[in-house]
């Protein structure tokens, strides 16, 4: 078919509704396409978000755990009188009751000024300092196995962090006959003298 320039006047409204169609159905398709990548785009920031929070959740939970956890040990560290004040006259007191337990012949002691104290290798404390106050014991034994008897009952019985720097034994000087005999009549075969003392955490800053 040919067409000559007197078609073109019956054939215009043809033409502009022609390309207007291409121009919408171009302007259609972009919009399309736009509305694609947006779509897209939102999917993959919803991904994110959601997988961001996820993560946050897993973190919370796993936070609120170990501030359980956290929240027992404290606790139980109060509760046993190693976070806190110097707990002298709980200690005195434990020492008294040992002594009416005659876990050994006889034992005198003093308790030094509480002062701070770095232990060896250092240990990382976070916001608390660790305090000492010292004892230093003197200890009438029967035979060693009491020694150790002795040390095992205070930290069963007083509350607390109890730590032995060293102890050393010698023969008693008044321990003239055998050790059988020393037995019998319950005089002091051995003598310990020992050091150590008392651990107590408290927050750094606070009086």
């Amino acid at each position: 078919m040919i067409f000559s320039k007197t078609d073109l006047p019956h054939l215009k409204w043809s033409l502009v509704v022609f390309f207007l169609s291409l121009l919408v159905s171009g302007c259609a398709i972009w919009l399309s396409s736009e509305y694609v990548d947006h779509s897209l785009m939102q999917r993959q920031l919803a991904q994110r978000q959601l997988v961001d929070a996820r993560k946050q959740l897993s973190d919370a939970q796993n936070d609120l755990e170990n501030m359980s956890i956290y929240s027992r040990e404290y606790a139980s560290l109060v509760d046993y009188k190693i976070i806190g004040g110097e707990q002298r006259l709980d200690w005195i007191e434990g020492l008294a009751k040992l002594r009416q337990n005659q876990r050994v012949v006889d034992f005198k002691y003093t308790i030094a000024p509480q002062q701070s104290y770095v232990p060896n290798p250092v240990l990382d404390t976070g916001n608390f300092e660790l305090r000492l106050s010292g004892l230093s014991l003197h200890v009438d034994l029967l035979h060693e196995m009491q020694l150790i008897k002795f040390f095992d009952s205070l930290r069963t019985n007083i509350k607390g962090w109890f730590i032995i720097d060293h102890c050393t034994l010698e023969r008693a000087a008044s321990n003239t006959g055998t050790a059988v005999s020393s037995q019998l009549n319950g005089s002091a075969q051995l003598k310990a003298e020992c050091s150590g003392g008392w651990i107590t955490m408290k927050k750094k800053g606070s009086s």
